[in-house]
């Protein structure tokens, strides 16, 4: 309770000066009453006694009456007074984030990602994947490439998740023509959509693929991006074993050979990819619980350091106790008749 009473004030404590109307009211009603008092001794050799209210336009109740009136209302102006200023007595910290907060996601749309080696397809287990990153998150601005052999800013880094979950029925193996899987492209656009960042923004990238590159050198690209502060997350979608890749025009697609292409995740590359980014890598399942710890590392890095634990103190607001004993009061006068009224009787 002293803890409670310590910490007790008022976030707006100006509005505490309008408590002193109440004084020029009450004195207004000493001297009105007065001067009716002094008026009616002069305009009773005119009118009767019982006529007076009528001629003077003022309410028939009585002194003791009136006071109360006024001290009712007085109650009620009071209340709502200190709930305007704010009364407020218990607290929550918080520990704060740095400021911008990007994650950038990086698609795979390439033919690849229509095997049904998970079931239905790696596409349609992707983007479930990318639905449950846009449910879960709290406070992290997310941007989206399509990638193939060229790359596409399918959403710019933005707030609003819904805007992206309208998107992602876009995100279809259709959407570019030359197939092939180049996210040497796709790391530009990131660069370049990380460059219009603010300084201050803590930045971060998450690939979901089935690894089925054909490029040199990826792990000295992403080692330069975690040198720079950019944390490169994987997110691996389908299996070890593998299946033949769908063709647009035919069953599957065949190699010079004329044998089926077979696409399996090469989970080894993208483990060694994921540590050249400096983050982690994870295989795509059923649950929410992979996404979540994707979430949970770019937020850790935009946590501060330890010589820098920020918090703030957000208080909690308690003007709703007193605006509700006001409407108590307020209450009574709803109650009343309204004028010529009268109840029917069988």
């Amino acid at each position: 309770m002293a803890e409670l009473l310590a910490a007790f004030h008022f976030s707006k404590p100006a509005w505490l000066w309008a408590l002193l109307l109440c004084a020029p009211v009450a004195l207004w009603l000493v001297l009105a009453r007065q001067l009716l008092a002094s008026r009616n001794e002069r305009i009773q050799q005119y009118a009767d006694t019982h006529l007076l209210p009528h001629l003077l336009g003022r309410s028939e109740a009585s002194s003791r009456t009136q006071w109360l009136r006024f001290a009712r209302w007085t109650a009620v102006w009071t209340l709502l007074v200190l709930a305007m200023a704010g009364p407020r007595w218990d607290f929550t910290d918080v520990q704060l984030f740095r400021p911008g907060t990007n994650l950038i996601v990086l698609f795979d749309i390439s033919r690849s990602m229509n095997v049904a080696d998970v079931q239905p397809t790696r596409l349609a287990r992707a983007r479930q994947e990318l639905e449950d990153l846009l449910n879960e998150n709290r406070g992290i601005r997310v941007g989206l490439i399509g990638f193939a052999s060229v790359a596409h800013v399918v959403s710019p880094v933005t707030e609003d998740m819904n805007g992206i979950r309208r998107v992602l029925s876009a995100l279809d193996t259709d959407l570019v023509q030359l197939q092939g899987s180049r996210l040497s492209f796709a790391l530009e656009r990131a660069q370049q959509m990380i460059a219009g960042q603010p300084e201050e923004s803590v930045n971060s990238l998450l690939i979901i693929t089935d690894g089925d590159f054909d490029e040199p050198g990826l792990e000295l690209r992403l080692k330069e991006f975690a040198d720079a502060g950019v944390r490169v997350h994987i997110l691996g979608v389908g299996t070890p074993e593998g299946d033949v890749v769908p063709g647009k025009s035919g069953p599957w697609i065949k190699g010079r050979g004329g044998q089926p292409v077979l696409s399996s995740l090469n989970e080894a590359l993208l483990k060694s990819m994921a540590r050249a980014g400096n983050g982690i890598f994870l295989r795509a399942d059923y649950r929410e619980d992979d996404t979540r710890k994707i979430l949970a590392e770019v937020k850790a890095q935009a946590l501060p350091g330890k010589d820098r634990d920020e918090r703030t103190r957000v208080w909690n607001e308690r003007f709703y106790w007193l605006a509700g004993l006001a409407l108590l009061l307020l209450l009574p006068l709803f109650r009343r008749a309204l004028p010529g009224y009268r109840a029917e009787t069988t």
